[in-house]
Protein backbone atom coordinates (compact mmCIF):
# COMPACT_ATOMS: atom_id res chain seq x y z
CA UNK A 1 0.00 0.00 0.00
CA UNK A 2 1.43 3.46 -0.98
CA UNK A 3 0.02 6.74 0.43
CA UNK A 4 0.39 9.71 -1.78
CA UNK A 5 3.97 10.48 -1.21
CA UNK A 6 4.24 13.74 -3.38
CA UNK A 7 1.87 16.47 -4.19
CA UNK A 8 0.92 18.06 -7.77
CA UNK A 9 2.91 21.28 -6.99
CA UNK A 10 6.08 19.01 -6.31
CA UNK A 11 6.40 17.23 -9.54
CA UNK A 12 9.50 17.92 -11.80
CA UNK A 13 7.52 19.78 -14.58
CA UNK A 14 10.44 20.73 -16.42
CA UNK A 15 12.35 17.09 -16.32
CA UNK A 16 8.79 15.63 -17.28
CA UNK A 17 8.81 17.97 -20.39
CA UNK A 18 12.15 17.15 -21.06
CA UNK A 19 11.28 13.70 -21.44
CA UNK A 20 7.61 14.02 -22.74
CA UNK A 21 5.27 13.26 -20.63
CA UNK A 22 4.26 17.19 -20.08
CA UNK A 23 3.59 20.10 -22.27
CA UNK A 24 3.55 23.44 -21.02
CA UNK A 25 2.62 22.51 -17.62
CA UNK A 26 0.10 19.92 -18.53
CA UNK A 27 0.56 16.41 -17.66
CA UNK A 28 1.00 13.69 -20.69
CA UNK A 29 -0.01 10.60 -18.15
CA UNK A 30 -2.65 8.16 -17.87
CA UNK A 31 -4.50 7.97 -14.56
CA UNK A 32 -2.83 4.36 -13.23
CA UNK A 33 1.03 6.23 -14.12
CA UNK A 34 0.05 9.45 -12.30
CA UNK A 35 -1.04 7.52 -9.21
CA UNK A 36 2.15 5.59 -9.30
CA UNK A 37 4.03 8.80 -9.56
CA UNK A 38 2.65 10.40 -6.71
CA UNK A 39 2.47 7.06 -4.66
CA UNK A 40 6.19 6.95 -5.17
CA UNK A 41 6.33 3.98 -7.29
CA UNK A 42 7.17 2.78 -10.71
CA UNK A 43 4.95 3.42 -13.46
CA UNK A 44 4.10 1.18 -16.33
CA UNK A 45 6.58 0.70 -19.05
CA UNK A 46 6.32 4.05 -21.25
CA UNK A 47 7.36 4.32 -24.81
CA UNK A 48 9.49 8.00 -24.89
CA UNK A 49 10.37 9.47 -28.30
CA UNK A 50 13.09 12.45 -29.33
CA UNK A 51 14.39 12.74 -25.98
CA UNK A 52 17.34 15.34 -25.58
CA UNK A 53 19.38 16.48 -22.98
CA UNK A 54 22.84 18.31 -22.74
CA UNK A 55 24.82 15.23 -23.81
CA UNK A 56 21.90 12.93 -24.72
CA UNK A 57 19.85 12.22 -27.75
CA UNK A 58 17.67 9.24 -28.25
CA UNK A 59 15.42 8.73 -30.85
CA UNK A 60 13.37 6.42 -28.76
CA UNK A 61 13.37 4.13 -25.53
CA UNK A 62 10.97 2.43 -23.67
CA UNK A 63 10.71 3.33 -19.76
CA UNK A 64 9.94 2.95 -16.73
CA UNK A 65 10.24 6.57 -14.02
CA UNK A 66 9.20 7.08 -10.79
CA UNK A 67 9.90 9.93 -8.07
CA UNK A 68 12.62 9.91 -5.11
CA UNK A 69 13.65 12.80 -3.06
CA UNK A 70 17.36 13.75 -2.61
CA UNK A 71 18.89 14.54 0.74
CA UNK A 72 18.18 18.61 0.37
CA UNK A 73 14.14 17.26 -0.16
CA UNK A 74 13.64 18.45 -3.44
CA UNK A 75 11.84 15.71 -6.02
CA UNK A 76 14.15 13.99 -8.49
CA UNK A 77 12.58 12.48 -11.80
CA UNK A 78 14.07 8.57 -12.40
CA UNK A 79 14.16 7.07 -15.74
CA UNK A 80 14.33 3.04 -15.67
CA UNK A 81 14.96 1.55 -19.39
CA UNK A 82 15.23 -1.75 -20.22
CA UNK A 83 18.55 -2.93 -19.22
CA UNK A 84 20.40 -5.72 -21.53
CA UNK A 85 21.25 -7.65 -18.56
CA UNK A 86 20.22 -7.33 -15.13
CA UNK A 87 22.85 -6.08 -12.26
CA UNK A 88 22.60 -9.10 -9.46
CA UNK A 89 22.59 -7.79 -5.73
CA UNK A 90 25.77 -9.02 -4.09
CA UNK A 91 23.48 -10.92 -1.44
CA UNK A 92 21.92 -13.14 -4.53
CA UNK A 93 23.19 -16.27 -5.53
CA UNK A 94 23.61 -17.47 -8.67
CA UNK A 95 21.08 -20.00 -8.27
CA UNK A 96 18.48 -17.37 -6.46
CA UNK A 97 18.93 -15.08 -9.19
CA UNK A 98 17.89 -17.71 -11.92
CA UNK A 99 14.63 -18.36 -10.09
CA UNK A 100 14.00 -15.08 -9.80
CA UNK A 101 14.52 -14.47 -13.86
CA UNK A 102 13.17 -17.09 -15.09
CA UNK A 103 10.22 -16.25 -13.13
CA UNK A 104 10.06 -19.65 -10.90
CA UNK A 105 9.49 -18.02 -7.66
CA UNK A 106 7.92 -14.55 -7.42
CA UNK A 107 9.89 -13.14 -4.88
CA UNK A 108 12.79 -13.81 -2.23
CA UNK A 109 13.40 -12.73 0.94
CA UNK A 110 17.00 -12.05 2.16
CA UNK A 111 18.24 -10.79 5.54
CA UNK A 112 21.61 -8.47 5.32
CA UNK A 113 23.22 -5.96 7.05
CA UNK A 114 22.47 -2.34 6.57
CA UNK A 115 24.67 0.37 6.97
CA UNK A 116 25.45 0.48 10.35
CA UNK A 117 25.87 -3.36 10.61
CA UNK A 118 22.29 -4.26 11.93
CA UNK A 119 20.25 -6.82 10.30
CA UNK A 120 18.25 -5.59 7.64
CA UNK A 121 15.17 -7.88 5.93
CA UNK A 122 15.11 -7.48 1.89
CA UNK A 123 12.27 -8.02 -0.11
CA UNK A 124 13.46 -9.38 -3.38
CA UNK A 125 11.81 -9.47 -6.85
CA UNK A 126 12.69 -9.26 -10.40
CA UNK A 127 11.06 -6.67 -13.18
CA UNK A 128 11.29 -8.76 -16.44
CA UNK A 129 10.30 -5.60 -18.67
CA UNK A 130 13.11 -3.78 -17.31
CA UNK A 131 15.80 -6.64 -16.47
CA UNK A 132 16.21 -5.42 -13.12
CA UNK A 133 15.87 -7.08 -9.51
CA UNK A 134 13.39 -4.74 -7.06
CA UNK A 135 14.45 -4.49 -3.18
CA UNK A 136 12.33 -3.41 -0.94
CA UNK A 137 12.91 -3.19 2.93
CA UNK A 138 10.52 -5.05 4.72
CA UNK A 139 10.33 -2.94 7.35
CA UNK A 140 9.69 0.74 5.02
CA UNK A 141 6.47 -1.23 3.27
CA UNK A 142 3.40 0.36 4.40
CA UNK A 143 0.92 -2.19 5.57
CA UNK A 144 -2.43 -1.31 5.36
CA UNK A 145 -4.26 -1.49 8.92
CA UNK A 146 -7.66 -2.59 7.18
CA UNK A 147 -8.77 -4.11 3.44
CA UNK A 148 -12.66 -3.70 2.85
CA UNK A 149 -13.29 -2.60 6.07
CA UNK A 150 -11.94 -6.01 7.25
CA UNK A 151 -9.31 -5.09 9.94
CA UNK A 152 -5.80 -7.18 9.15
CA UNK A 153 -4.57 -9.22 12.20
CA UNK A 154 -0.71 -9.21 13.08
CA UNK A 155 -0.49 -12.42 11.34
CA UNK A 156 -1.64 -10.78 8.10
CA UNK A 157 0.53 -8.07 8.17
CA UNK A 158 3.14 -9.81 8.94
CA UNK A 159 2.78 -12.15 5.42
CA UNK A 160 1.59 -8.79 3.73
CA UNK A 161 5.01 -7.18 4.20
CA UNK A 162 7.31 -10.70 3.38
CA UNK A 163 5.33 -10.40 -0.45
CA UNK A 164 2.79 -13.13 0.30
CA UNK A 165 -0.40 -13.68 -0.30
CA UNK A 166 -3.25 -12.26 2.33
CA UNK A 167 -7.07 -13.74 2.36
CA UNK A 168 -9.66 -12.01 3.47
CA UNK A 169 -13.19 -12.81 4.46
CA UNK A 170 -14.67 -11.78 1.70
CA UNK A 171 -12.72 -13.88 -0.38
CA UNK A 172 -10.41 -11.32 -1.62
CA UNK A 173 -6.41 -12.14 -1.83
CA UNK A 174 -4.14 -9.81 -2.24
CA UNK A 175 -0.02 -9.25 -1.68
CA UNK A 176 2.29 -6.61 -1.95
CA UNK A 177 4.73 -6.58 -4.76
CA UNK A 178 7.45 -3.79 -5.41
CA UNK A 179 7.51 -4.60 -8.88
CA UNK A 180 3.63 -3.91 -9.60
CA UNK A 181 2.51 -0.29 -10.74
CA UNK A 182 -0.39 -0.58 -7.87
CA UNK A 183 2.13 -1.56 -5.04
CA UNK A 184 -0.97 -4.43 -4.63
CA UNK A 185 -2.11 -7.56 -6.44
CA UNK A 186 -5.52 -9.41 -6.56
CA UNK A 187 -7.46 -11.82 -7.65
CA UNK A 188 -9.89 -8.88 -7.52
CA UNK A 189 -10.45 -5.79 -10.11
CA UNK A 190 -10.37 -3.36 -7.07
CA UNK A 191 -9.98 -2.92 -3.52
CA UNK A 192 -9.94 -0.37 -0.66
CA UNK A 193 -7.34 -0.07 1.45
CA UNK A 194 -6.70 1.82 4.89
CA UNK A 195 -4.39 2.84 7.42
CA UNK A 196 -4.60 4.44 10.56
CA UNK A 197 -2.99 8.35 10.44
CA UNK A 198 -2.91 10.04 13.73
CA UNK A 199 -6.07 8.69 15.00
CA UNK A 200 -8.24 8.73 11.63
CA UNK A 201 -8.52 6.05 8.35
CA UNK A 202 -6.92 7.34 5.28
CA UNK A 203 -8.02 5.79 2.49
CA UNK A 204 -6.39 4.17 -1.03
CA UNK A 205 -8.90 3.23 -3.35
CA UNK A 206 -7.55 0.35 -6.17
CA UNK A 207 -8.86 -0.40 -9.20
CA UNK A 208 -8.00 -2.28 -12.42
CA UNK A 209 -5.83 -4.48 -10.34
CA UNK A 210 -3.40 -7.10 -11.47
CA UNK A 211 -3.95 -10.60 -10.30
CA UNK A 212 -0.73 -12.15 -8.46
CA UNK A 213 2.64 -13.92 -9.92
CA UNK A 214 2.40 -16.41 -12.14
CA UNK A 215 -1.45 -16.41 -12.03
CA UNK A 216 -4.50 -15.19 -13.87
CA UNK A 217 -7.75 -13.64 -12.80
CA UNK A 218 -11.14 -15.75 -13.14
CA UNK A 219 -13.71 -13.06 -14.36
CA UNK A 220 -16.99 -13.47 -12.17
CA UNK A 221 -14.66 -13.73 -9.28
CA UNK A 222 -12.46 -10.55 -10.00
CA UNK A 223 -15.41 -8.33 -10.51
CA UNK A 224 -17.20 -9.25 -7.75
CA UNK A 225 -17.08 -6.30 -5.01
CA UNK A 226 -17.84 -7.26 -1.70
CA UNK A 227 -20.53 -5.48 0.56
CA UNK A 228 -17.56 -5.03 3.01
CA UNK A 229 -15.62 -3.34 -0.61
CA UNK A 230 -18.97 -0.90 -0.75
CA UNK A 231 -18.74 -0.21 2.80
CA UNK A 232 -15.14 1.21 2.30
CA UNK A 233 -16.11 3.00 -1.02
CA UNK A 234 -19.01 5.01 0.89
CA UNK A 235 -16.29 5.82 4.01
CA UNK A 236 -14.08 7.18 1.12
CA UNK A 237 -16.69 9.28 -0.20
CA UNK A 238 -17.90 10.82 3.05
CA UNK A 239 -14.36 11.45 4.41
CA UNK A 240 -13.43 12.88 1.19
CA UNK A 241 -9.28 12.63 1.68
CA UNK A 242 -7.37 13.40 -1.42
CA UNK A 243 -5.90 10.17 -1.93
CA UNK A 244 -6.86 9.07 -5.77
CA UNK A 245 -5.53 12.12 -7.39
CA UNK A 246 -8.78 12.78 -9.93
CA UNK A 247 -8.24 16.43 -8.67
CA UNK A 248 -5.46 16.49 -10.61
CA UNK A 249 -6.13 17.57 -14.68
CA UNK A 250 -4.45 16.14 -17.23
CA UNK A 251 -4.41 15.31 -21.41
CA UNK A 252 -6.25 12.01 -22.30
CA UNK A 253 -3.33 11.24 -24.91
CA UNK A 254 -0.30 10.96 -23.90
CA UNK A 255 2.65 8.72 -23.98
CA UNK A 256 1.53 5.06 -24.85
CA UNK A 257 1.98 2.98 -21.57
CA UNK A 258 1.97 -0.64 -21.95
Amino acid sequence: MNLINFKEHELPMKELETIGLASRGQLLLNVTDLKALLSGRRTELIHLENLETENIKVKSIDAKVSLRRNEQGKTELLIHPIYRKPATPDFLDVNEARQLEKGEVASLLKVTKDGKGNPQELLVEYDPETREFIVSDTEKILVPDMVNSEFLTPAQKEAYRKGKEVKLADGTILNYSGTDVNGIQSNRLALVASILIDGGLSYMLYRGLHAAFGQEHDPDEAAFLSPGYHNAVTDLENDRPVVNNEHIQFQGRGRTSR
